[in-house]
């Protein structure tokens, strides 16, 4: 048996950062967890991430280019020269659980697989399902294993307010990714 406390915040967003981090830090060297995964849009999160996990590998995920509207890419040129030089590997790519799904979407204005998916992870809140999804981002990239646990860390809006321990898996498998441990959310 294995007790772990979870950190619940009163109210989602970029005030809980801060704790996000220390908590996903101390479980981390707790579990013996090596690589960090952060969405960030703007980089501000992933500078966080990388200053506080100074001894483990960072992975910044962030929205894919086009997100905002068309050609245009969220990460600040700025943000990504300092995160490069400060180790962080970055990936932008499409987002799991929005690609082609959330075009068949805004065409005929139905829903595929991938948004029922991430809607119904949203029933557990924002930031669990940026989480789950920016593993199998990760995952397809090559950028982290899925024979070893992760903590995954995400945010509703801007910031951090979730953080879990994951079992990665690449997006074809996407139901072998495991929620090992939900380290916090918001309540």
């Amino acid at each position: 048996m294995m007790e772990s406390r979870t950190v619940y915040f009163p109210e989602p967003g970029n005030k809980n950062t801060a704790k996000t981090l220390e908590v996903a830090k101390r479980r981390a060297q707790e579990l013996g967890i090596e690589t960090i995964v952060v969405a960030s849009t703007s980089g501000d999160t992933g500078l966080k991430a990388i200053k506080k996990f100074t001894n483990h590998k960072v992975v910044v995920v962030t929205h894919t280019t086009g997100f905002q509207a068309p050609g245009v890419q969220e990460l600040t040129p700025e943000n990504k020269a300092r995160l490069l030089e400060k180790g962080a590997s970055i990936l932008t790519t499409t987002h799991a659980f929005g690609g082609v799904g959330r075009a068949v979407r805004r065409k005929f204005n139905t829903y595929q697989v991938d948004e029922i998916i991430a809607q119904t992870l949203r029933i557990f809140g924002q930031g669990t399902k940026v989480a789950c999804e920016i593993a199998l981002m990760a995952a397809d990239a090559g950028l982290i294993r899925t024979d070893e646990e992760v903590i995954c860390i995400a945010g509703t809006g801007s910031g951090a307010d979730t953080a879990l321990v994951v079992q990665p898996a690449h997006t074809h498998d996407f139901f072998d990714l495991k929620v090992k441990e939900i380290l916090c959310k918001p309540r």
